[in-house]
């Protein structure tokens, strides 16, 4: 048999009903729309009586944020749009190869057309909205709030527009622009996280205090997980405080299930790797020779430019065996730890206990250290001895160390956590997109190398996809490819950015902000692509793909540095309702047109795959079959043909082929008759196949 197959966004509040009614069946109660159509409604009485024991005696007094307009946005967020995304094969970077997405577009439409095949499925999000400095902003969705409508809202002024209160002014309506603009976004990104996922926000000093309660809201407040400050540099003409820095705001999908998880975030000790290549060196040059090794070690650690990463951790510059180490505390953290005799090997005597007690709980312990080598004697008793910690550590050292791989090239090196502040000079980021565009076209840039870091840290040594929806100059796309060059991981990524127009850009600006409009037009004129952000976005990712494919090193990276390249716009098909509810009343006359004349196969493919929630990465080959088209996704695991026309060899070939699904449209089938022995051929030859027509 085959169905009619709905295209439209998921409608999300229809879904959250129908869990409703299936938990408090008892709550629900049909009635009809303004069309007559059956529609299912929420008795919000009856269903705060069956959670009568959890109910708050006063449910208007609780701890939120609010401002005028933040219901239309919470309804933003659930509404179901009737739009697609269009492949642009032309824009793309190996189109049939790659992992990776670029939309252009409206973020709040994109995220909707995503949900159903990327649900529960993203690891990491990162964003960098628009920081609300005083401009307009270029997300104005249809319930942004009018300068009337606010000020009627929060009571400022009556019915007949008078002004009730002296100096109301642009600050709360521009916050409450920004509050209604990034809410439903950040709703529909917590759909996509992971049950282990995590998503970090930039932003600086002007909603810092917004967003933060914000995402208490959205995310709950028992899974915030940090607050970052990212140091950019001193602003010398600052008439108070220099006001360098931004903040990213860390949130996990489920900080709960991350412990439950045993979830430790570490970060390869900054220069350690540079130590560890110079001891192999070394290591090469004098053999076991250990007294030469640590000479020129030191002579190295002593050598380094100050700012150098490696120069923090010049205490390991003794080496044994197992490579570099340092001295490191034998005592219990925080003090109160375990007393007991430990034996010096040379006088015989209990050697002195630190003052916090030993590290380790217990005398065995102790000796299993000692057997290891990692306790370093002293001279006498009278001192306490220390441990070794090794720059590449070895099994034993620590409770949490892997044992050490044979592998001098592919090595665990002592790790560290990170703290809440970090500095990167915002000229370096600046100076290297510069160098990778030709010239100087973007404002501010993330540098990609310290997000590349950030998320290799939360990531924590895990593949898993990243998405950005506010895509700006591209930079989350070079991080992931970075992260992935260094570590071997495969992390496809997602981008969204709008097409804002650069000439409305360049009205507005000023000094060296205008300088940058004006070279990203020369930029693109040349190369006559539209005169947009999202043009120059994909420009960015191409080049940085490039770059760094070509600079890798051998690992376990796939080497993806492309993108698909997908355009928002409206259905491929006419404007013919089909519903659930409607579906069946919708006649082959209706449908004769039902695609529209300048959408291609591939075009309709995708819509299709949005709706049924299919990975939009996944490979599509198109072969000829009888003279038609037919298009293959993930080796037949669902197979499309949109050709008119069609005849039963073909539909038999399609059914032996046994696809998880398939999808014809309904003018393929001159007759009923004809779609329905269709419909009796799969069910005879390939049963389990799920057919749709359009």
């Amino acid at each position: 048999m085959m169905d009619k197959l709905e295209l439209q966004s998921a409608d999300v509040t229809a879904k959250n009903v129908e869990a409703i009614a299936a938990l408090f069946p008892q709550v629900v109660t049909e009635g009809s729309d303004d069309e007559g159509n059956l529609v299912h409604r929420i008795d919000f009485e009856a269903l705060r009586q069956e959670l009568s024991d959890y109910a708050v005696d006063d449910a208007k007094e609780v701890y939120q944020i609010d401002w005028p307009g933040k219901l239309a946005a919470e309804f933003a967020s659930n509404a179901p749009i009737a739009k697609t995304l269009r492949p642009n094969r032309a824009d793309s970077v190996s189109f049939d190869t790659t992992k990776n997405l670029f939309i252009e577009g409206d973020n709040l439409e994109a995220l909707k057309l995503l949900q159903e095949s990327y649900l529960g499925k993203v690891r990491l999000i990162y964003i960098d909205p628009p920081y609300n400095t005083g401009g307009d902003l270029v997300y104005r969705d249809d319930f942004a709030t009018s300068k009337q409508e606010y000020l009627w809202r929060s009571g400022q002024v009556n019915e007949a527009g008078e002004r009730l209160v002296a100096n109301t002014q642009a600050n709360g309506r521009f916050h409450s622009d920004w509050l209604s603009m990034i809410y439903p976004r950040l709703r529909l990104a917590k759909r996509f996280l992971a049950q282990d996922g995590v998503i970090l926000v930039s932003i600086d000093d002007a909603e810092q205090a917004s967003l933060r309660r914000l995402m208490d809201e959205v995310f709950g407040e028992q899974n915030f997980i940090a607050q970052l400050i990212w140091e950019k540099g001193r602003k010398n003409d600052a008439k108070f405080f220099s006001n360098g820095h931004e903040y990213v705001m860390v949130y996990a999908k489920s900080k709960s299930y991350l412990r439950e998880q045993k979830t430790v975030w570490r970060e390869e000790k900054p220069g350690a790797r540079e130590i560890w290549d110079e001891y192999l060196r070394l290591r090469e040059l004098h053999g076991a020779a250990g007294a030469a090794i640590e000479k020129d070690l030191s002579a190295w650690f002593t050598a380094l430019p100050r700012t150098d990463p490696s120069k923090k951790w010049a205490r390991y510059k003794r080496v044994d065996a197992n490579g570099p180490w340092r001295d490191d505390n034998i005592s219990w953290p925080g003090g109160g730890g375990p007393r007991y005799d430990v034996i010096h090997p040379v006088t015989g005597q209990p050697c002195k206990v630190p003052e916090r007690g030993w590290i380790w709980p217990d005398p065995e312990t102790m000796k299993e250290k000692i057997r290891l080598g990692i306790v370093v004697f002293r001279d006498d008793h009278t001192e306490p001895p220390f441990r070794k910690s090794h720059l590449r550590p070895i099994a034993g050292e620590d409770d949490d160390a892997d044992v050490q791989q044979d592998n001098d090239d592919d090595v665990e090196l002592a790790v560290q956590v990170r703290g809440t502040y970090f500095y990167k000079q915002s000229q370096v980021s600046v100076k290297h997109l510069r160098g990778l565009m030709g010239a100087q076209v973007f404002n501010n840039p993330k540098d990609h190398t310290e997000l590349s870091r950030l998320f290799e840290y939360v990531l924590g040594g895990k593949s898993g996809i990243v998405m950005d929806f506010f895509a700006g100059s591209g930079t989350t796309a070079e991080a992931v490819f970075d992260l992935c060059a260094r570590t071997g991981l495969n992390c496809p990524v997602i981008l969204v950015q709008l097409p804002e127009r650069l000439e409305d850009n360049l009205k507005t600006a000023t000094g060296s902000s205008k300088t940058t409009i004006q070279n990203a037009i020369k930029l693109l004129e040349k190369l006559g692509k539209p005169l947009t952000i999202a043009e120059l976005t994909k420009i960015r990712i191409g080049k940085a793909g490039e770059l760094v494919v070509a600079n890798r090193k051998p690992s376990d990276w796939n080497g993806d540095g492309g993108f698909r390249a997908f355009t928002i716009d409206t259905s491929n098909f006419a404007d013919v309702a089909m519903t659930p509810d409607t579906a069946d009343q919708v006649t082959l006359v209706d449908l004769v047109e039902s695609v529209k004349t300048d959408r291609s196969s591939e075009d309709v493919l995708f819509e299709v795959l949005i709706d049924w929630g299919v990975d939009l990465s996944s490979p599509i080959s198109v072969e000829p079959i009888g003279g038609h088209e037919v298009l293959s996704v993930e080796d037949d695991a669902l197979l499309a043909c949109f050709d008119d026309g069609l005849d039963d060899d073909l539909i038999r070939n399609l059914a032996k082929r046994k696809p998880l699904k398939a999808v014809f449209k309904d003018t393929a089938f001159a007759t009923d008759a004809a779609r329905i022995n269709a419909g009796q051929i799969f069910e005879q030859l390939s049963p389990d196949t799920n057919v749709k027509v359009l």
